[in-house]
């Protein structure tokens, strides 16, 4: 049995929706697509159909994805997080080597999207804050090398701790 993995429930509710979306919108209209380019005929040349089912495995493939990120879900509510240290579900604020800022808020698997200032609990910059708190400095390993952040500020949901 597998440990339950975290996630925010902005993130939950939008994920679950896409699921909802995809498996009874979009997946019953691609089908039916598939269906009528088939009674056409001739497959092997019937490009509807070979889009079709194209579709259909990128559609199959996106739903399991889901599936499995929404399985054995713990959400996490930021308004209910309390303490001194980074945890998941809490936003920092860094400011890496050169006076560079960045605000990053850490969410679950799926969730994240750097254009909008989440990364995953499982990034290398998560891994390397967790635990930490205000005035840290921190050695991030990331692919494209080390830096060095220190922690500025840790906001749990709009309420700053430090």
């Amino acid at each position: 049995m597998s440990a339950k993995k975290p996630m925010t429930l902005q993130g939950f509710r939008t994920l679950q929706k896409e699921h909802e979306t995809l498996s009874k919108v979009e997946r019953p209209v691609v089908v039916q697509r598939i269906a009528d380019a088939a009674a056409e005929g001739d497959r092997s040349e019937n490009a509807e159909y070979i889009y079709g089912r194209k579709r259909l495995r990128e559609l199959d493939k996106r739903l399991a994805y889901l599936s499995t990120l929404l399985a054995d879900v713990e959400i996490v509510d930021p308004t209910t997080l309390s303490g001194s240290k980074v945890c998941f579900g809490a936003t920092v604020v860094i400011e890496e080597e050169g006076g560079k800022r960045n605000k990053w808020q850490i969410v679950g698997e799926g969730e994240s999207d750097t254009a909008h200032g989440t990364i995953s609990w499982r990034s290398p910059m998560a891994r390397a804050l967790f635990g930490k708190v205000v005035g840290d400095l921190v050695t991030v390993e990331r692919p494209a090398g080390e830096v060095e952040v220190e922690i500025l500020e840790l906001w749990f949901a709009e309420r700053r701790i430090a």
